[in-house]
């Protein structure tokens, strides 16, 4: 077996220990088997071979725990709207032409993105969903994937028994894969009934799956749930037994105080997209209520069509930045949560285990970022660089499952230029579905 110390001017192990300087970890096949001084693990393991970092920081790899990675071909289609209004009257219209092809290559953007800003696990729902696999596949990354569920016609399945029978075909197919798991995913309370729902949630308790939907995203979907049905979003989700610890809710902005305990005490994850929100305008979710409440919070991107990025690094910033200004107390949370919430959180809020820290028995999946970066000098706290400081592009390396998928800047699985060529011809096709004509 093949077995090497990774050393560096810094690691990272959890949010709960300090920082280690001049670090050092080994790495056996795909498992982390020892991390301390660096010193030390020399003197312990002799004639091993040493990968060296002296300018790296090195880190648990970061979870991007919702997205629509694929959306990466709409970017910039639709701006400066409504969560509603983007959705009905610019998106759905033209995702109803989308095709599986331009799933595929939006996917390897997505993930060359993801992969220059330490994220190593991430957690989709999009339509073509086996394109995404495909391509997480070559990408060498983790994923928990959903076909997006809606009560109308889709253009990835069709009707939605048929996207019920191809979400079972995924979590059979998948059952025992170890860097892709699936999710059963109904999109909203809105484009998807309450019925939708309970089918959704019959199907994830056969496999033990997590059911992954949109909940109180903003005041419009609130409103527009309870003139229909007569209870919020969550209240509906409670009475049908769907908040478990197989319940992935993002956003939550609107959740109230006696939803949130719920949410704690039946062990539910939730996910906060802190950029997206602002960008459509839906509000600033309770975070600060949650994690006082006990509620496994992890932090998510989601799609490039609304952040308008997949950079965990400032949706780390802005994470911590929003709840001190709201609150107008700079020490209502701290870079440590913040952190947890974009590594160990998200790794268990997506049911991967032993991924989410530097520790014996867990999966080699970290990131390295480069200290000569003049945006990190001085270095004086590691927590602080990543979270405050950090940014896309300051990744050197990146190693999942013990293997290097990105090494020195240059993303080893992936073909940079050919995938960016593909998504420029993919601009001009939806340019034309648009009415528009393009030059570029």
């Amino acid at each position: 077996m093949r077995s090497f110390l990774i050393t560096a001017k810094w690691i990272i192990t959890g949010w709960e220990e300090e920082a280690i300087e001049n670090g050092a970890l080994l790495v056996e096949e795909e498992k982390i088997l020892d991390v301390g001084k660096a010193e030390e693990l020399k003197n312990k393991y002799k004639n091993l071979e040493e990968v060296n970092f002296p300018d790296g920081l090195i880190f648990p790899g970061l979870v991007n725990a919702h997205s629509h990675i694929s959306m990466s071909i709409f970017r910039g289609i639709a701006e400066d709207l409504p969560l509603l209004t983007w959705l009905r009257d610019y998106i759905f219209p033209v995702e109803a032409k989308l095709k599986k092809e331009w799933v595929y290559w939006g996917a390897k953007l997505s993930l060359i993105e993801m992969m220059r800003s330490g994220t190593t696990l991430f957690c989709d729902m999009y339509l073509f969903e086996p394109e995404v696999i495909k391509a997480t596949k070559e990408a060498g990354l983790r994923a928990l994937v959903g076909e997006g569920l809606f009560d109308f016609p889709s253009p990835g399945y069709g009707e939605l028994e048929k996207g019920l029978a191809l979400t079972e075909e995924l979590l059979k197919a998948y059952e025992k894969d170890e860097f892709v798991k699936i999710a059963v995913s109904p999109h909203t309370l809105y484009t998807c009934s309450p019925d939708t729902v309970k089918k959704c949630l019959s199907i994830a308790e056969k496999y033990g799956a997590k059911l992954h939907i949109h909940l109180s995203e903003s005041q419009d979907e609130v409103r527009e749930v309870m003139s229909k049905y007569g209870k919020t979003p969550a209240e509906i989700l409670l009475e049908m037994g769907a908040v478990n610890e197989n319940l992935l809710a993002v956003h939550c902005v609107k959740l109230k105080e006696e939803e949130i305990e719920a949410f704690a005490e039946k062990g539910a994850s939730v996910v906060h997209c802190p950029e997206s929100n602002l960008k459509l305008g839906s509000g600033i979710a309770p975070v600060v209520k949650m994690l006082e409440a006990g509620v496994n919070l992890a932090l998510g991107t989601d799609g490039p069509a609304s952040n308008n990025d997949l950079d965990m690094f400032t949706e780390m910033r802005t994470a911590a930045l929003l709840q001190k200004g709201l609150a107008e107390d700079p020490a209502i949370i701290n870079a440590r949560q913040i952190f947890k919430m974009a590594t160990f959180s998200g790794a268990r809020a997506l049911g991967f285990e032993k991924l989410g820290k530097i520790a014996p028995g867990y999966k080699a999946d970290l990131a390295v970022i480069d200290l000569s970066k003049e945006y990190l000098v001085p270095d004086y706290d590691p927590f602080s660089l990543i979270v405050y400081a950090a940014k896309s592009g300051c990744v050197s390396d990146l190693m999942v499952n013990g293997k290097f998928v990105m090494r020195n800047y240059k993303i080893l699985t992936l073909k940079e230029e050919e995938i960016k060529d593909k998504v420029l011809e993919i601009k001009k096709e939806i340019l034309y579905i648009l009415g528009k004509n393009s030059s570029n």
